[in-house]
């Protein structure tokens, strides 16, 4: 079993300027529960931009690190994913 940490795509931060910072808007899943490859498991708001990111792979959401409401940087991971 090993631990991957979830981030946002580098895709997301292609335009946005350095320093700026994203919010956590909800968690579509909760810590514990498992996940499947590419399913939905927060939304996030970055520029006035709605984000879904999906689970990388499956496994189970081990440690949300980024609650709702809370903003967070381009390289802060946000939360992490037991797979086997």
């Amino acid at each position: 079993m090993s631990v991957i940490e979830i981030r946002l795509p580098p895709e997301v931060w292609e335009d946005v300027d350095e320093g700026v910072e994203a919010l956590l808007d909800k968690w579509l899943v909760r810590e514990g529960e498992q996940v499947a490859t590419g399913q939905p498991i927060a939304n996030v708001v970055i520029v006035k931009t709605n984000v879904e990111v999906s689970a990388p792979q499956a496994g189970r959401l081990a440690q949300i690190l980024v609650p709702e409401g809370e903003t967070f940087g381009r390289e802060r991971a946000i939360a992490r994913l037991e797979v086997s």
